[in-house]
């Protein structure tokens, strides 16, 4: 067991209502066309599958898929889409648990899942796990966003990612441990009262990831800022960064 926080049934239950703009097929298209390029005739394996946002419709798309997820919960929604069968999920962390069915052309991580691994060793044991399962010449991807830390005056510790009507959504950080806290309050229904809700993660820049990668015996093949593929630059909010396993 790592120290990534566990999703609640209650969370897990209401994980798909809320990223309805993160499954619209604006931005699973380019993400799905990214990944099944990077599989190809392979098959991929998705750490943190959650309730398969990702994993289900690139499996549709023809790619055989196999997931691993720590919260049963997430699971037990993803099961409702697709059986075991078509798209196997093995419960357990990210950073040890083994998939024994084979090497993968690819190994994936999105929408900022590695920070849910809130120590440094975790997150360098995630990057060996991913090694472990590649094939040669086999790829791992990992979606994350830059740590916004130019927002960040001196003498705050907050910095503001989405207020609307409905979301109020800030992080908070610990510049000495890498560790931030996404605060949400969510309005709930129309009587004008919100949900709080908070979660732990360990932010990472770029530089230390291709670190973690060497170390895991993998090369950085290639960064860009977005799905679409358009260059990563000192401005870009996030990553999408691939490294390869040596054949």
């Amino acid at each position: 067991m790592t120290s990534s926080e566990l999703w609640t049934r209650a969370t897990a239950d209401r994980y798909d209502a809320q990223e309805t703009e993160m499954s619209s097929a604006a931005v699973l298209g380019p993400t799905l066309a990214f990944l099944a390029g990077l599989a190809g005739d392979g098959r991929a394996l998705e750490f943190a599958i959650g309730t398969g946002r990702v994993g289900v419709p690139l499996r549709e798309r023809g790619v055989p898929v196999v997931g691993i997820e720590l919260s049963e919960h997430m699971a037990a929604v993803l099961r409702h889409k697709i059986d075991e069968d078509t798209l196997p999920v093995t419960i357990g962390d990210m950073a040890t648990t083994v998939v024994d069915s084979g090497g993968f052309t690819l190994v994936y991580l999105v929408y900022n899942t590695i920070t849910n691994l809130l120590t440094q060793d975790e997150q360098v044991e995630c990057f060996r796990n991913a090694a472990r399962h590649l094939e040669p010449g086999g790829r791992f991807v990992i979606e994350l966003g830059v740590p916004p830390l130019r927002f960040l005056p001196p003498g705050q510790v907050a910095v503001p990612f989405d207020v609307s009507e409905q979301h109020l959504g800030f992080d908070t950080f610990d510049l000495v441990e890498q560790i931030l806290v996404s605060h949400h309050f969510t309005r709930d229904g129309d009587d004008g009262r919100y949900r709080r809700g908070s979660s732990r993660h360990r932010y990472a820049w770029p530089a230390e990831l291709d670190l973690m990668a060497r170390i895991a015996g993998l090369e950085l093949e290639r960064r860009v800022a977005d799905w679409d593929g358009a260059p990563f630059t000192q401005d870009s909010a996030k990553h999408i960064s691939v490294w390869r396993k040596p054949t």
